[in-house]
């Protein structure tokens, strides 16, 4: 089965580690990253840029209207994605625990849609 981890985590509380701390959490995301391509098991990953880059969109009345930043206000944030074959949810799990953030933050773990071919 394919999963998305989701991994949130609060902006303010990385800018306000220490450059050394930040490194040290980087290198355990590295690690983490080579274990699980490794595996075979990954099939992307892809860490996001601080919501402050965000646009976000809606569509009313047949109206785009964009707004910067995410679209809700939150304590965590959305930081990045991996995305991974395994065989099961325990797997998925497994692997989610493993993520950094996951410690201090959360990790969400979502199948992905079994979209027909069209």
């Amino acid at each position: 089965m394919k999963y998305a981890l989701l991994i949130y985590a609060a902006e303010k509380d990385w800018a306000e580690k220490s450059r050394e701390e930040q490194g040290r959490i980087y290198a355990e995301y590295m690690n983490y990253s080579v274990e699980l391509k490794n595996s075979g098991k990954m099939l992307s990953c892809d860490p996001l840029n601080p919501t402050s880059t965000a646009t976000t969109i809606r569509v009313r009345n047949g109206k785009t209207v964009p707004t910067d930043g995410p679209f809700a206000d939150t304590k965590e944030q959305l930081g990045g994605i991996y995305v991974i074959d395994v065989k099961d949810l325990d797997e998925a799990i497994a692997w989610a625990s493993k993520i950094p953030d996951a410690r201090t933050g959360s990790v969400e773990i979502r199948p992905l849609m079994i979209v027909p071919e069209m």
